[in-house]
């Protein structure tokens, strides 16, 4: 009887393991739907508001492709808007970022948690994928309400960076338990102040699937500091490994 009753909590135990899913897994899933597993480009525009009031805005065309070795993005950004910064170029490769501004000819590394504009930095505007810089683990499920004050029934993981180049020392991610579309976020400094919270919405068709097209960031001490970031034009393109590299920034030329 004993061994019979250990038989089936051995086998429910290994029914339940399969069942439960892996923290990775889903941390990966939810890049997929994010991130277009081809080269692309989008225009992704910014706007930041301050007690109700728009404070400024900024557009900038993206190209991005995943590296073939290690499977991170890397990223050229230009600056549409506004006419005072069109042209300057921002380069992603690997956790290296470099801003270009054709008036110095000048490519210089900056941080990729350095302030672009209101609460969106820099490694908010480039494309990444969270599985390979960071480490998750699953924390349960909760209900929240989303961007839209929506009910949703969501996965929570918590993200542990790999290394000190990422933009965030750590990140809550809640996300759908069926597609692991995200559904908020928050965001951490190294000594676990709230930084950020974001919510992704506005899901749409695009570029085989349906993914984000806007980000509302709110900042972590004034929950009247509001930074909505939005993309569009999304297409399958061609970026060149020129236009990936620091010593082409000075030769390059929007199409």
């Amino acid at each position: 009887m004993k061994k019979t009753l250990m038989t089936l909590a051995l086998a429910l135990a290994g029914q339940l393991a399969l069942a439960a899913p892996d923290a990775q897994s889903i941390l990966a899933g939810s890049d997929a739907v994010r991130n277009p597993d081809q080269p692309f480009g989008l225009i992704v525009s910014l706007v930041s508001y301050k007690d109700g009031r728009e404070n400024e805005r900024s557009a900038l065309a993206v190209y991005s492709r995943a590296d073939q070795n290690s499977g991170q993005f890397r990223s050229l950004l230009r600056f549409v808007s506004p006419a005072r910064d069109a042209g300057k170029l921002m380069l992603k490769n690997g956790n290296d970022l470099w801003f270009y501004d054709p008036a110095s000819k000048a490519s210089v590394p900056i941080s990729p948690q350095q302030r672009l504009l209101g609460q969106a930095s820099n490694g908010d505007v480039v494309t990444v994928n969270l599985a390979l810089d960071y480490t998750a683990r699953l924390d349960g499920e909760e209900d929240i309400q989303d961007g839209d004050r929506q009910s949703r029934h969501c996965y929570k993981l918590h993200l542990s960076a790999r290394n000190g180049g990422v933009t965030y020392h750590a990140i809550d991610l809640w996300l759908d338990k069926d597609g692991y579309r995200s559904r908020k976020a928050k965001f951490y400094s190294e000594s676990g102040s709230l930084l950020k919270t974001a919510y992704y919405r506005g899901y749409q068709q695009v570029l085989g699937r349906e993914r984000p097209t806007e980000t509302v960031i709110i900042d972590g001490l004034n929950p009247k500091w509001v930074t909505v970031m939005r993309n569009s034009d999304f297409a399958w393109r061609e970026v060149p490994e020129a236009w990936l590299q620091r010593d082409y920034l000075p030769r390059f030329r929007a199409e």
